[in-house]
């Protein structure tokens, strides 16, 4: 059975993005992910941790934010435009639209 704190981020997700016709959501390594032109942006994760792709540069940045690491899956720790955000940090759906500005940023920039 899915993780329930997938689903209600994926959820939360989906609603913020409104029906976006550029955004793709698939199942994928054990999360829901929502990428744009086939890139993923963001993920929602066990637990209710957010995933995050963004620009190496920017990273470095974010990951002295609390509740901001480096993601990891399974054994392999993910490279550094790779980031889980705690679900304290992405309670609200302000902050949460602020994380998925920020994936949406560095995406057009890539």
């Amino acid at each position: 059975m899915a993780d329930a704190t997938v689903a209600e981020l994926a959820d939360r997700i989906r609603a913020l993005l409104g029906g976006d016709g550029e955004i793709e959501e698939r199942a994928m390594f054990g999360s829901r992910a929502f990428l744009s032109e086939g890139r993923i942006l963001v993920g929602a994760r066990k637990g209710g941790n957010l995933l995050v792709r963004v620009a190496a540069e920017r990273a470095a940045v974010l990951l002295t934010e609390p509740g901001v690491s480096r993601a990891v899956m399974g054994a392999r720790t993910m490279s550094e435009n790779w980031l889980d955000v705690a679900p304290e940090v992405v309670a609200d759906d302000v902050a949460l639209m602020g994380w998925i500005d920020v994936a949406r940023e560095d995406a057009q920039g890539a």
